[in-house]
């Protein structure tokens, strides 16, 4: 090509620098190649296209995961988190009334209807096939970044 510039981003948590973005300028040599040609509209005269390569998206996500992320995994900035806030609910034993678990979870929608008012994205996790400490790990995963734990007391 004619020539290349270059995106060069610091990681400060990791002391390394990493390439996160490329144009290069190709020129004519891959329209030459190729036979990629337009008409001049005045002259009728055929005419090779000058063409570009940039290379940005899964540099951008690359980076993205190294930036925001732990041991654990990805922690999304809340403006690009699919799901913002989780609300798990905790202390269901055996020893918990149905009519008190049932409080619990009625109170787990309800701070989900008001974090969704504030256009704030938030599910609850109601399901009673996984522990607590499993939603949280399979939460952390996803890369959510706001956990609520809300329990009957």
């Amino acid at each position: 090509g004619d020539f290349t510039t270059t995106v060069e981003a610091y990681i400060s948590a990791s002391g390394r620098a990493i390439q996160g973005a490329t144009s290069h300028h190709l020129g004519q040599n891959f329209s030459k190649m190729f036979e990629i040609c337009i008409q001049d509209q005045e002259t009728l005269e055929k005419q090779y296209v000058y063409q570009n390569s940039w290379g940005l998206t899964t540099r951008t996500i690359g980076v993205m995961c190294m930036i925001h992320g732990d041991n654990k995994g990805l922690v999304l900035p809340p403006n690009v988190a699919s799901v913002q806030v989780i609300i798990v609910p905790c202390g269901i034993t055996a020893s918990l009334s149905k009519k008190d678990e049932q409080e619990l979870m009625d109170k787990c929608e309800a701070l989900k209807k008001e974090l969704l008012a504030l256009d704030i994205r938030a599910r609850t996790d109601l399901r009673d096939n996984y522990s607590p400490g499993w939603k949280f790990n399979h939460w952390e995963l996803k890369g959510v970044p706001i956990r609520v734990e809300l329990g009957p007391r």
